[in-house]
């Protein structure tokens, strides 16, 4: 099990269900406290059926829009 400081919330770019670990996935069959990073690899969003590769961080490293799903930032150039 990770540590609580690892248990981030992912949110999908295509239809922005969000994965929380708090909570897990019942669908899914995956229970609480399983971390974004320890779902299995085939694991899909309940909502849309996007992968895991669809998923952004809504804090720490890397929370950024994946681009490679075809979705871009709303930031505007300057």
């Amino acid at each position: 099990m990770s540590k609580p400081e690892d248990m981030w919330q992912c949110q999908t770019t295509n239809c922005g269900y969000i994965y929380d670990p708090d909570r897990g996935d019942r669908r899914g069959k995956i229970p609480k406290g399983v971390s974004f990073e320890d779902l299995p690899d085939d694991w899909k969003c309940p909502v849309c059926g996007a992968g895991k590769k669809c998923f952004r961080p809504l804090a720490g490293e890397g929370s950024v829009v994946d681009e490679s799903c075809g979705h871009y930032s709303n930031k505007s150039s300057s």
